[in-house]
Protein backbone atom coordinates (compact mmCIF):
# COMPACT_ATOMS: atom_id res chain seq x y z
CA UNK A 1 0.00 0.00 0.00
CA UNK A 2 0.97 3.62 -1.30
CA UNK A 3 1.21 5.68 1.98
CA UNK A 4 1.15 9.71 1.84
CA UNK A 5 1.17 12.69 4.05
CA UNK A 6 -2.16 12.65 6.26
CA UNK A 7 -4.10 15.10 8.52
CA UNK A 8 -6.53 14.33 11.11
CA UNK A 9 -9.54 15.56 10.68
CA UNK A 10 -8.71 19.34 11.70
CA UNK A 11 -6.10 18.14 13.62
CA UNK A 12 -2.17 17.30 13.54
CA UNK A 13 -0.54 15.91 10.43
CA UNK A 14 0.44 12.14 10.44
CA UNK A 15 3.71 10.89 9.05
CA UNK A 16 3.47 9.02 5.90
CA UNK A 17 4.96 6.36 8.67
CA UNK A 18 2.11 6.56 10.63
CA UNK A 19 0.76 2.70 10.25
CA UNK A 20 4.14 1.02 10.61
CA UNK A 21 4.16 2.90 13.33
CA UNK A 22 1.34 1.97 15.00
CA UNK A 23 2.02 -1.84 14.30
CA UNK A 24 5.33 -1.72 16.23
CA UNK A 25 3.35 -0.53 19.58
CA UNK A 26 3.93 3.17 19.08
CA UNK A 27 3.53 5.96 21.93
CA UNK A 28 2.10 9.35 19.76
CA UNK A 29 2.22 12.59 21.27
CA UNK A 30 1.36 15.89 19.62
CA UNK A 31 4.48 17.85 18.76
CA UNK A 32 4.71 20.67 15.49
CA UNK A 33 1.69 20.45 14.51
CA UNK A 34 2.30 16.35 13.60
CA UNK A 35 0.89 13.49 15.84
CA UNK A 36 4.58 11.51 16.46
CA UNK A 37 6.02 8.61 18.04
CA UNK A 38 7.37 9.00 21.18
CA UNK A 39 8.38 5.88 22.11
CA UNK A 40 7.88 2.27 21.02
CA UNK A 41 6.63 -1.03 22.96
CA UNK A 42 9.20 -3.37 23.72
CA UNK A 43 11.79 -0.56 24.05
CA UNK A 44 10.53 2.91 25.81
CA UNK A 45 13.32 6.01 26.19
CA UNK A 46 15.88 4.72 27.72
CA UNK A 47 16.38 1.54 25.72
CA UNK A 48 15.94 3.45 22.37
CA UNK A 49 18.62 5.70 23.80
CA UNK A 50 21.21 3.39 24.33
CA UNK A 51 20.53 1.78 20.68
CA UNK A 52 21.90 4.98 19.32
CA UNK A 53 25.19 5.32 22.42
CA UNK A 54 25.80 1.69 21.55
CA UNK A 55 24.80 0.50 18.22
CA UNK A 56 21.71 2.17 15.73
CA UNK A 57 18.30 3.94 16.06
CA UNK A 58 16.44 5.27 13.02
CA UNK A 59 13.63 8.16 14.05
CA UNK A 60 11.47 9.29 12.17
CA UNK A 61 11.58 13.26 11.71
CA UNK A 62 9.16 13.85 8.64
CA UNK A 63 7.61 16.26 10.58
CA UNK A 64 10.56 18.98 9.86
CA UNK A 65 9.93 21.77 7.26
CA UNK A 66 11.07 21.39 4.06
CA UNK A 67 11.73 24.36 1.68
CA UNK A 68 13.32 24.95 -1.36
CA UNK A 69 14.42 28.36 -2.55
CA UNK A 70 15.44 28.26 -7.09
CA UNK A 71 16.32 30.66 -9.58
CA UNK A 72 19.37 32.60 -10.12
CA UNK A 73 21.52 33.69 -7.50
CA UNK A 74 19.27 32.01 -4.64
CA UNK A 75 22.41 31.09 -2.71
CA UNK A 76 23.01 35.05 -2.49
CA UNK A 77 19.60 35.72 -1.84
CA UNK A 78 19.65 33.41 1.08
CA UNK A 79 22.61 34.80 2.47
CA UNK A 80 21.01 38.14 2.82
CA UNK A 81 18.30 36.79 4.75
CA UNK A 82 20.14 34.12 7.04
CA UNK A 83 22.65 34.25 9.72
CA UNK A 84 25.60 32.11 8.80
CA UNK A 85 27.50 32.85 5.43
CA UNK A 86 26.75 29.65 2.91
CA UNK A 87 29.87 31.08 0.85
CA UNK A 88 31.71 29.39 3.46
CA UNK A 89 30.02 25.75 1.45
CA UNK A 90 30.29 24.54 -1.86
CA UNK A 91 27.61 22.60 -3.48
CA UNK A 92 27.10 19.36 -1.23
CA UNK A 93 27.44 20.87 1.52
CA UNK A 94 25.04 21.52 4.46
CA UNK A 95 25.58 24.26 7.03
CA UNK A 96 23.34 25.13 10.30
CA UNK A 97 21.99 28.27 10.09
CA UNK A 98 19.67 30.89 11.78
CA UNK A 99 16.57 32.84 10.70
CA UNK A 100 16.59 35.70 12.78
CA UNK A 101 14.06 38.57 13.02
CA UNK A 102 15.46 41.73 11.44
CA UNK A 103 14.55 43.94 14.18
CA UNK A 104 15.08 42.50 17.48
CA UNK A 105 17.58 39.55 16.44
CA UNK A 106 15.81 36.67 18.15
CA UNK A 107 15.43 33.06 16.56
CA UNK A 108 12.59 32.68 14.45
CA UNK A 109 14.03 29.55 13.77
CA UNK A 110 17.27 27.25 13.08
CA UNK A 111 17.66 25.44 9.94
CA UNK A 112 19.74 23.29 7.81
CA UNK A 113 20.49 24.53 4.26
CA UNK A 114 21.73 22.22 1.59
CA UNK A 115 23.34 23.96 -1.33
CA UNK A 116 22.97 22.45 -4.15
CA UNK A 117 23.92 24.57 -6.55
CA UNK A 118 24.23 28.68 -7.35
CA UNK A 119 20.60 28.52 -7.79
CA UNK A 120 19.34 25.71 -5.56
CA UNK A 121 19.28 25.54 -1.96
CA UNK A 122 17.03 23.24 0.32
CA UNK A 123 16.08 24.44 3.41
CA UNK A 124 15.21 22.13 6.59
CA UNK A 125 13.47 23.97 9.42
CA UNK A 126 11.08 23.11 12.66
CA UNK A 127 7.54 21.60 11.83
CA UNK A 128 6.00 24.42 13.60
CA UNK A 129 8.24 27.43 12.24
CA UNK A 130 7.80 26.08 8.27
CA UNK A 131 5.04 28.49 7.42
CA UNK A 132 6.58 31.25 8.91
CA UNK A 133 10.08 30.89 7.14
CA UNK A 134 8.32 30.35 3.98
CA UNK A 135 6.75 33.68 4.44
CA UNK A 136 9.46 35.85 5.23
CA UNK A 137 11.31 34.29 2.64
CA UNK A 138 8.51 35.03 -0.24
CA UNK A 139 7.97 38.68 1.18
CA UNK A 140 11.89 39.34 0.73
CA UNK A 141 12.27 37.53 -2.60
CA UNK A 142 13.27 39.60 -5.05
CA UNK A 143 11.40 38.68 -9.06
CA UNK A 144 13.10 35.40 -10.26
CA UNK A 145 13.22 33.65 -6.92
CA UNK A 146 10.88 31.06 -6.21
CA UNK A 147 10.37 29.97 -2.36
CA UNK A 148 8.15 26.44 -2.68
CA UNK A 149 6.75 24.47 0.89
CA UNK A 150 7.69 20.79 -0.08
CA UNK A 151 6.41 20.08 4.20
CA UNK A 152 4.41 17.25 3.23
CA UNK A 153 6.00 16.10 0.22
CA UNK A 154 8.82 15.01 1.90
CA UNK A 155 9.86 12.17 4.37
CA UNK A 156 12.95 12.57 6.81
CA UNK A 157 14.88 9.34 8.71
CA UNK A 158 17.54 9.50 10.99
CA UNK A 159 19.90 6.54 11.48
CA UNK A 160 21.95 7.61 14.11
CA UNK A 161 24.77 5.62 15.89
CA UNK A 162 28.10 3.63 15.36
CA UNK A 163 26.66 1.02 13.25
CA UNK A 164 25.08 3.56 11.20
CA UNK A 165 27.26 3.62 8.20
CA UNK A 166 27.57 -0.16 8.30
CA UNK A 167 23.68 -0.34 8.06
CA UNK A 168 23.70 1.93 5.33
CA UNK A 169 26.27 0.08 3.28
CA UNK A 170 25.05 -2.92 3.56
CA UNK A 171 21.80 -1.35 1.88
CA UNK A 172 24.58 0.11 -1.03
CA UNK A 173 23.83 3.77 0.32
CA UNK A 174 26.59 6.32 0.04
CA UNK A 175 28.71 6.88 3.94
CA UNK A 176 31.69 7.98 3.10
CA UNK A 177 30.84 12.04 2.44
CA UNK A 178 32.32 14.06 5.23
CA UNK A 179 30.06 15.62 8.28
CA UNK A 180 27.76 18.66 6.79
CA UNK A 181 27.58 17.19 3.73
CA UNK A 182 25.36 14.97 1.46
CA UNK A 183 24.65 12.87 -1.78
CA UNK A 184 22.23 11.70 -4.12
CA UNK A 185 21.79 7.80 -4.15
CA UNK A 186 18.94 5.29 -5.78
CA UNK A 187 16.42 4.03 -3.25
CA UNK A 188 17.66 0.34 -1.68
CA UNK A 189 16.69 -1.91 -4.14
CA UNK A 190 15.14 0.16 -6.82
CA UNK A 191 16.79 1.54 -10.39
CA UNK A 192 18.62 4.43 -10.69
CA UNK A 193 16.30 6.85 -12.26
CA UNK A 194 15.89 10.30 -10.66
CA UNK A 195 12.39 9.28 -8.69
CA UNK A 196 13.72 6.62 -6.90
CA UNK A 197 16.16 8.69 -5.63
CA UNK A 198 16.83 9.82 -2.00
CA UNK A 199 19.26 12.15 -0.67
CA UNK A 200 21.65 10.88 1.76
CA UNK A 201 23.13 13.96 4.75
CA UNK A 202 25.70 13.33 7.02
CA UNK A 203 23.82 15.38 9.64
CA UNK A 204 21.97 14.72 13.39
CA UNK A 205 21.01 15.58 16.09
CA UNK A 206 22.19 12.90 18.68
CA UNK A 207 26.13 13.57 18.63
CA UNK A 208 26.84 10.10 17.28
CA UNK A 209 28.07 9.03 13.76
CA UNK A 210 24.78 9.20 11.47
CA UNK A 211 22.67 10.52 8.52
CA UNK A 212 19.59 12.01 7.82
CA UNK A 213 17.19 10.25 4.75
CA UNK A 214 15.10 12.93 2.62
CA UNK A 215 12.74 10.90 0.03
CA UNK A 216 9.66 11.64 -1.36
CA UNK A 217 7.00 10.98 0.96
CA UNK A 218 5.47 7.80 -1.43
CA UNK A 219 8.35 5.92 -1.23
CA UNK A 220 9.53 6.59 2.28
CA UNK A 221 7.82 3.21 3.46
CA UNK A 222 10.03 1.01 1.14
CA UNK A 223 13.34 2.69 3.00
CA UNK A 224 12.25 2.37 6.58
CA UNK A 225 11.37 -1.43 5.97
CA UNK A 226 14.95 -1.71 4.44
CA UNK A 227 16.33 -0.17 7.21
CA UNK A 228 14.67 -1.96 9.66
CA UNK A 229 14.97 -5.37 8.27
CA UNK A 230 19.07 -4.44 7.48
CA UNK A 231 19.25 -3.08 10.78
CA UNK A 232 17.55 -6.13 12.76
CA UNK A 233 21.49 -7.78 13.20
CA UNK A 234 22.83 -4.75 13.97
CA UNK A 235 20.63 -4.02 17.05
CA UNK A 236 18.60 -2.10 15.44
CA UNK A 237 15.91 -0.11 17.03
CA UNK A 238 13.17 2.47 15.64
CA UNK A 239 13.45 5.47 18.39
CA UNK A 240 10.44 8.32 18.99
CA UNK A 241 11.38 11.69 20.17
CA UNK A 242 11.63 10.85 23.27
CA UNK A 243 14.81 9.37 22.86
CA UNK A 244 15.70 12.20 20.56
CA UNK A 245 15.32 14.93 23.38
CA UNK A 246 17.44 12.72 25.63
CA UNK A 247 20.09 12.50 23.38
CA UNK A 248 20.33 16.00 22.14
CA UNK A 249 19.77 17.39 25.45
CA UNK A 250 23.03 15.51 26.90
CA UNK A 251 24.96 17.03 23.44
CA UNK A 252 23.86 20.28 24.80
CA UNK A 253 22.01 21.35 21.34
CA UNK A 254 19.42 23.76 21.61
CA UNK A 255 15.66 22.83 20.70
CA UNK A 256 14.09 26.27 19.36
CA UNK A 257 10.83 26.54 21.00
CA UNK A 258 12.90 26.12 24.47
CA UNK A 259 16.57 27.17 24.76
CA UNK A 260 15.84 29.46 21.11
CA UNK A 261 12.65 31.79 20.63
CA UNK A 262 12.21 34.86 19.01
CA UNK A 263 13.04 36.07 22.35
CA UNK A 264 16.48 34.19 22.85
CA UNK A 265 19.14 35.79 20.45
CA UNK A 266 22.12 33.42 18.64
CA UNK A 267 24.79 35.50 20.82
CA UNK A 268 22.40 34.37 24.18
CA UNK A 269 21.93 31.03 22.96
CA UNK A 270 26.07 30.59 22.04
CA UNK A 271 25.39 30.14 18.48
CA UNK A 272 27.91 33.14 17.73
CA UNK A 273 29.65 30.49 15.18
CA UNK A 274 26.71 30.06 13.18
CA UNK A 275 26.40 33.78 12.69
CA UNK A 276 28.71 35.26 9.05
CA UNK A 277 29.85 38.61 11.27
CA UNK A 278 31.58 39.59 8.53
CA UNK A 279 28.74 39.27 5.90
CA UNK A 280 27.19 43.02 5.15
CA UNK A 281 23.17 41.52 5.49
CA UNK A 282 21.77 39.50 7.17
CA UNK A 283 18.08 39.23 9.15
CA UNK A 284 19.18 40.70 12.61
CA UNK A 285 22.08 42.01 11.99
CA UNK A 286 22.84 45.64 13.60
CA UNK A 287 20.96 44.05 16.96
CA UNK A 288 23.36 41.36 16.91
CA UNK A 289 26.33 42.87 16.76
CA UNK A 290 25.05 45.85 19.09
CA UNK A 291 24.37 42.78 21.69
CA UNK A 292 27.75 41.19 20.95
CA UNK A 293 29.54 44.19 21.31
CA UNK A 294 28.11 45.14 24.68
CA UNK A 295 27.51 41.66 25.99
CA UNK A 296 24.39 39.49 26.80
CA UNK A 297 22.72 40.18 29.31
CA UNK A 298 22.19 36.11 30.14
CA UNK A 299 23.75 33.40 28.31
CA UNK A 300 22.90 29.87 28.03
CA UNK A 301 24.77 26.84 30.43
CA UNK A 302 24.46 23.22 31.30
CA UNK A 303 23.39 22.24 34.95
CA UNK A 304 24.32 18.78 36.33
CA UNK A 305 22.41 17.61 39.20
CA UNK A 306 24.89 16.94 42.12
CA UNK A 307 21.98 15.47 44.03
CA UNK A 308 19.00 13.19 42.60
CA UNK A 309 16.66 15.68 41.02
CA UNK A 310 15.46 16.12 37.50
CA UNK A 311 15.47 19.98 36.35
CA UNK A 312 12.24 20.41 33.67
CA UNK A 313 11.80 23.75 31.67
CA UNK A 314 10.72 26.80 33.02
CA UNK A 315 11.65 25.82 36.67
CA UNK A 316 13.73 28.94 38.20
CA UNK A 317 17.22 28.99 38.76
CA UNK A 318 18.75 30.78 42.01
CA UNK A 319 21.93 31.79 43.66
CA UNK A 320 22.19 32.68 47.19
CA UNK A 321 18.35 32.73 47.11
CA UNK A 322 18.37 35.46 44.78
CA UNK A 323 16.51 34.34 41.04
CA UNK A 324 19.13 34.50 38.36
CA UNK A 325 17.11 32.66 35.50
CA UNK A 326 15.61 29.92 34.17
CA UNK A 327 15.56 26.40 32.84
CA UNK A 328 15.07 26.00 29.49
CA UNK A 329 15.19 22.29 28.41
CA UNK A 330 15.80 19.67 31.30
CA UNK A 331 15.91 15.30 31.89
CA UNK A 332 17.41 12.07 32.78
CA UNK A 333 20.51 11.47 31.15
CA UNK A 334 20.17 8.01 29.94
CA UNK A 335 24.29 7.77 29.94
CA UNK A 336 25.42 9.69 32.67
CA UNK A 337 22.62 8.64 35.53
CA UNK A 338 21.92 12.08 36.29
CA UNK A 339 20.07 14.80 35.92
CA UNK A 340 21.15 17.74 33.40
CA UNK A 341 19.90 20.86 32.43
CA UNK A 342 19.82 23.57 29.77
CA UNK A 343 18.98 26.83 31.44
CA UNK A 344 19.56 30.50 30.97
CA UNK A 345 21.50 32.28 33.73
CA UNK A 346 22.23 36.26 34.02
CA UNK A 347 25.91 36.78 33.14
CA UNK A 348 26.52 39.16 36.02
CA UNK A 349 25.69 36.12 38.25
CA UNK A 350 27.67 33.55 36.50
CA UNK A 351 30.52 34.13 34.97
CA UNK A 352 32.76 30.73 34.63
CA UNK A 353 31.83 27.36 35.03
CA UNK A 354 31.58 25.70 38.38
CA UNK A 355 29.08 28.02 40.73
CA UNK A 356 27.18 25.87 42.85
CA UNK A 357 23.09 26.59 41.80
CA UNK A 358 19.57 25.74 43.16
CA UNK A 359 16.58 24.99 40.92
CA UNK A 360 12.98 24.94 42.43
CA UNK A 361 12.36 21.34 41.31
CA UNK A 362 8.30 21.60 42.40
CA UNK A 363 9.07 24.26 45.70
CA UNK A 364 12.52 21.59 46.56
CA UNK A 365 15.74 23.72 46.20
CA UNK A 366 17.69 20.90 44.84
CA UNK A 367 21.60 21.46 43.77
CA UNK A 368 22.94 21.76 40.92
CA UNK A 369 26.42 22.78 39.05
CA UNK A 370 27.00 25.11 36.34
CA UNK A 371 29.08 23.41 33.41
CA UNK A 372 29.92 23.53 29.55
CA UNK A 373 27.73 20.97 27.31
CA UNK A 374 28.14 18.53 26.14
CA UNK A 375 27.58 16.50 29.12
CA UNK A 376 28.94 13.56 27.00
CA UNK A 377 31.71 13.32 24.31
CA UNK A 378 30.03 14.25 20.95
CA UNK A 379 30.86 11.25 18.24
CA UNK A 380 29.55 12.96 15.44
CA UNK A 381 32.13 12.77 12.75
Amino acid sequence: MTEVTMTVGDGPRRSPLHERHVALGAKFAAFGGWEMPLEYAGGGVLREHEAVRSAVGVFDVSHLGKARVTGPQAVAFVNRCLTNDLDRVDAGQAQYTLCCDPDTGGVVDDIIAYRHADDHVFLIPNAANTAEVVRRLRTAAPTGIEVTDEHTGYAVLAVQGPASARLLADLGLPTGHPYMSFAAAPLPGATADAAAELVVCRTGYTGEHGYELVVAADRAGEVWDALIAAGAPLGLRACGLGARDTLRTEMGYALHGQDLSPEITPVQARLGWAVGWRKDQFWGRTALLAEKSNGPSRLLWGLEAVERAIARPGMSVLLDGARIGQVTSGTFSPTRKIGVALALLDTAAVREPGVEVQVDVRGRLASMRVVRPPFVPSSVR
